[in-house]
Order: structure tokens, then C-alpha cells, then sequence
């Protein structure tokens, strides 16, 4: 047996599926996301995943996120003050229009 095969099958462990169909995977995933692959009938492959909802995607896109670095270096360098509030205001006011 090589030592690929040694590392996974010492992390084997048996579950028993619950009348509801459930399994646990113990209190270490509670609440994350899994992805579970059936490779075929009765085997599958369960890998925690990080899900994007798609109305979120972009927001990890090169572009978006060269953007977004830029943003925060600005708004790190340029304090925030109240001294353009009129005309910012004026300017909304004047864009509803």
C-alpha cells in the first residue's frame, strides 16, 4: 500500500444515516457549506465549499477587485469631512430632476 492510500484510509469513519436521510460530520463543519458528489450510486465525495451568490460574483472579478483596492487606498489617504455636503446635496437634488 503506498502512502497516499495509508494517509486516506486512516481517516476513514463509519456513520449510519438516520431515519431523516441525515448524516453528521461532526461539530467542526456545523454551518458550513458543503458540496457532496455523487460519483456514482452509493459513493460520494463531500468537500467544504465557499458559495458566491451570483449577484455577488462580480465583486470577486480581477477588475473589482483592482477597483475596490484603489477605492480603499483613496479613502484611506483623503479623510472624510462635511465641508462638500451643500453641493453634494444640490447635486442630487438637481439629478432626481
Amino acid at each position: 500500500m503506498n502512502e497516499h492510500m495509508t494517509a486516506a484510509a486512516s481517516n476513514v469513519a463509519v456513520k449510519v444515516v438516520g431515519a431523516n436521510g441525515q448524516i453528521s460530520l461532526g461539530k467542526q463543519f456545523a454551518g458550513r457549506q458543503v458540496l457532496v458528489e455523487e460519483r456514482e450510486p452509493g459513493v460520494w465525495i463531500v468537500r467544504t465549499a465557499t458559495v458566491i451568490p451570483d449577484n455577488e460574483r462580480w465583486l470577486h472579478e480581477l477588475q473589482a477587485a483592482a477597483d475596490l483596492r484603489s477605492a480603499l487606498t483613496w479613502a484611506t489617504a483623503n479623510a472624510a469631512t462635511d465641508k462638500n455636503t451643500p453641493a453634494v446635496m444640490k447635486r442630487l437634488r438637481n439629478d432626481r430632476k
